[in-house]
């Protein structure tokens, strides 16, 4: 497969791949975003310790705050975060760091007012080149484009793998919700299921219907969320939960093939992590490549209006 055809080549929009991109780097570890009801909070991989984040952990890199205007508290862990770009692995049991993109120095990069980037040089150990990018829409949305560049052929299993954790803070309900099919039952109509993982690592991930690659992994490799699938492949890129009277919900596209991943536990006793992860197969080294999603923070008041909603950022992605 030649890169410029390649299915999961870079859209082009970041700071990595397009010179015509300006930018200032930021003077402090973190910019605030307020656009329509919502306030973010993008943070790089050093501690912060203000007064909307309290003691926030150096490494939880992404959306450290993500709330509505009507609301006092933070959606995620204020200590950890959402979007957090967490593992580069290639399912080999050998990891010289296994939370590597939260080990090294990441620069925050300001484009506008309403859009921020976090730009990481090549890793030590994977020699993988990012750039991640955070717009917060007119309602409030974020869409987060995702940018990266191999720079050696270090993937043994010949893919590249990626994982990405949103912690929530002590939500009522840690399930998540999905059109999708049982394993067992492909031949039947999609239905909305809710999902629960009966404890972290355990049936943790749900690949879509339609999946082109299913990546190796070797029986002894470490991260659990990453490879165990549950009994479910959703039928539509979209997932939601809900915390109080909001609903979360990461949008994705069609084209990307992402997988939905959760724990019940990923962000401590009553914190559940609402993740997904990607992977990239038949890469090469030197070639871009990315996905676009979009996570929608709203109020809840029921699965209709939510999925009207939805409807529109999917035929945004579709377009993009």
């Amino acid at each position: 497969m030649m890169s410029g055809t390649h299915l999961y080549r870079a859209p082009g929009v970041t700071s990595l791949t397009n010179s015509q991109v300006k930018y200032k780097v930021a003077d402090q570890h973190y910019v605030v975003l307020k656009r329509g009801p919502n306030t973010a909070i993008v943070v790089d991989n050093a501690a912060v310790d203000i007064k909307e984040l309290p003691g926030h952990r150096a490494g939880y890199n992404g959306l450290a705050l993500l709330k509505h205007r009507d609301q006092s508290d933070n959606l995620f862990v204020p200590s950890l975060a959402g979007l957090n770009f967490e593992h580069i692995h290639d399912g080999t049991p050998t990891l010289k760091e296994k939370f590597e993109p939260r080990k090294f120095p990441m620069q925050l990069r300001i484009i506008s007012d309403d859009t921020v980037e976090l730009y990481q040089a090549p890793t030590p150990n994977w020699k993988l080149e990012s750039c991640g990018r955070y717009q917060i829409l007119e309602d409030g949305t974020i869409e987060y484009t995702f940018e990266c560049i191999p720079h050696a052929d270090r993937f043994k299993n010949g893919y590249i793998g990626l994982f990405w954790a949103s912690y929530i803070q002590a939500p009522e309900d840690r399930r998540i919700n999905f059109y999708g099919k049982s394993i067992a039952n492909l031949a039947k109509r999609e239905t909305l299921i809710t999902a629960r993982t009966p404890s972290h690592g355990v049936n943790s991930t749900h690949p879509p219907l339609n999946v082109l690659f299913y990546p190796n992994f070797a029986p002894d490799f470490p991260l659990t969320l990453v490879n165990h699938p549950s009994d479910y492949v959703y039928s539509q890129p979209w997932y939601y939960g809900i915390r109080g009277k909001y609903s979360y919900t990461q949008i994705f596209r069609d084209r990307d093939h992402i997988w939905f991943a959760q724990s019940p536990t990923g962000g401590g006793r009553l914190n559940p992590a609402w993740d997904f992860q990607w992977f990239i197969p038949n890469y090469e080294v030197g070639k871009a490549y990315g996905f676009i999603i979009r996570a929608h923070y709203a109020p809840w008041t029921d699965h209709e209006s939510l999925q009207k909603s939805v409807r529109k950022h999917l035929s945004a992605l579709a377009q993009e």
